[in-house]
């Protein structure tokens, strides 16, 4: 459905009923002649919207009739669209005024195709939820930079409403547990909502430190580096740590000497003559107690 509706959107703001064209010649009989569909006054819209949808009921869908009346609905009723789009326009990361209005479209054939004329509602009451629907979840998939949860994604907006309020009643930006309180969340939602507000937006590694966010110039008066520079990197010493944590539960059964030798072989890298003269034993005793000590941890490691 998808896939159709947005080939339908791109082709829709074309005039269905220009008098000289193709589109004319498949006007059903019994329907008036609506030469500029989306430039209908709004009483006269809702007039004719009425009239066109008992009309399209009566066809047959997939016939170029049929065709006719349900894009004639579309061009009548876009001002619903560029109405309901009007509060999506302009924000930070989203796409551009035409494409909203294009999503948007979508959001309203699919409410032509759900409409039911026997429930005597407005259709303008079915069309503006369907449209707003659908600009909501074009933002929610494709302007965030890293994908997150829905949950996350919703709890974002009420974050950043709730501390605007917040901001402008205790004259500061609240903290976690401020937010908490006002939303009825625990600190620890706040937080996880607070870090994947991070994954709306992603900035270069090539851009200068003060378009992120950064201090602007450098201290030295000169240009700012950029984010590539300022990032760490790995900390070589960090494969120890993790080596250090699986062999502990090893070392913590081998005897007072065995521990030793190992420290002075791998920890102050000796050699073995080095560590017989700090421990007096023979070089020969050294290597032999190294070996068999290296094999019980590889056992145990292995679990043999």
């Amino acid at each position: 459905m998808t896939s159709t509706a947005a080939a339908e959107a791109r082709t829709c703001t074309t005039s269905a009923a220009s008098p000289g064209g193709v589109a004319g010649t498949l006007r059903p009989s019994g329907l008036p002649d609506v030469p500029c569909p989306s430039e209908l006054p709004t009483g006269e819209a809702r007039e004719l919207t009425r009239v066109f949808f008992e009309r399209l009921r009566s066809l047959e869908e997939g016939t170029r009739e049929y065709q006719y009346v349900r894009n004639t609905l579309i061009e009548m009723n876009i001002s619903l669209v560029h109405f309901a789009s009007r509060p999506f326009r302009d924000r930070p990361g989203g796409p551009e005024n035409e494409d909203i209005v294009q999503v948007g479209v979508i959001g309203l054939i699919k409410a032509i195709d759900r409409y039911d004329v026997d429930r005597n509602t407005q259709f303008s009451t079915l069309a503006l939820p369907y449209i707003r629907g659908e600009i909501k979840r074009h933002f929610r998939d494709t302007t965030w930079a890293v994908r997150v949860p829905r949950r996350c994604q919703e709890l974002r907006s009420q974050l950043a409403k709730a501390t605007e309020e917040l901001t402008s009643v205790l004259g500061h930006a609240p903290a976690p547990a401020e937010l908490a309180d006002h939303l009825d969340l625990t600190e620890d939602e706040v937080r996880e909502g607070l870090v994947a507000a991070n994954g709306y937006s992603a900035h270069s590694l090539d851009a200068p430190r003060d378009s992120a966010g950064g201090a602007g110039r450098e201290p030295d008066g000169r240009h700012p580096r950029i984010l590539a520079e300022t990032l760490g990197g790995p900390d070589p010493a960090m494969e120890m740590v993790e080596n250090r944590h699986v062999l502990a539960p090893l070392l913590a059964d081998l005897d007072e000497r065995s521990i030793r030798i190992l420290e002075l072989r791998f920890g102050q890298e000796m050699t073995q003559a080095q560590i017989g003269a700090e421990t007096g034993l023979s070089q020969m005793h050294v290597s032999r107690l190294l070996a068999r000590t290296l094999n019980t941890l590889n056992r145990r490691f292995h679990g043999r």
